[in-house]
């Protein structure tokens, strides 16, 4: 341990872990809601256009959502690499794993969700025409992106766990 940091606290780790999976079981939550539960239902049972309104601004207001937990996520992170003793190649990977999520949430809050909004305002109506086609490879790209968020979040929420766990 190096002189200039304090001595890791059980209860700071206890409390940094905390803020980081709460800030990572809403992100990952939201995500599962949003995913397997809200979006087919809507796109089954309300009449196009008026489904892709509202899921497209569900999704712009989950993107804020999303983007403050990463941002959580990574304050967090911060402070157990301040406060949180030993660094090990499992916090190392812990963090990867998120500052990875970050950036592939704030590509689809900043990127994607915009260019699927506007598509969709312009008319565009997935995978008929030019307009289409573009609204298709924006939309498998934002899934594609999600999921691998998720994958990642969830990793880092177990490596939270083992940081918390772990002796210090």
């Amino acid at each position: 341990m190096h002189a200039d940091r304090p001595s890791p606290s059980r209860s700071v780790v206890t409390a940094i872990a905390v803020v980081q999976l709460l800030a990572l079981a809403v992100w990952a939550g939201g995500m599962l809601a949003l995913g397997a539960i809200v979006a087919p239902i809507v796109f089954r049972v309300v009449h196009a256009p008026a489904s892709a309104d509202a899921m497209t601004l569900v999704f712009r207001r989950f993107d804020a959502v999303a983007i403050t937990c990463a941002v959580v996520a990574l304050v967090a992170e911060a402070a157990f690499a301040m406060r949180g003793g030993k660094i090990t190649r499992l916090d190392l990977l812990r963090g990867l794993c998120l500052v990875v999520a970050a950036g592939l949430a704030i590509a689809i809050g900043v990127w994607l969700s915009p260019g699927i909004s506007d598509l969709h305002q312009a008319g565009a109506i997935r995978g008929a025409g030019e307009a289409g086609l573009a609204l298709e490879r924006l939309h498998r790209l934002a899934e594609t992106l999600a999921k691998s968020a998720m994958a990642l979040v969830l990793v880092g929420f177990v490596l939270s766990v083992a940081k918390a766990a772990r002796p210090l």
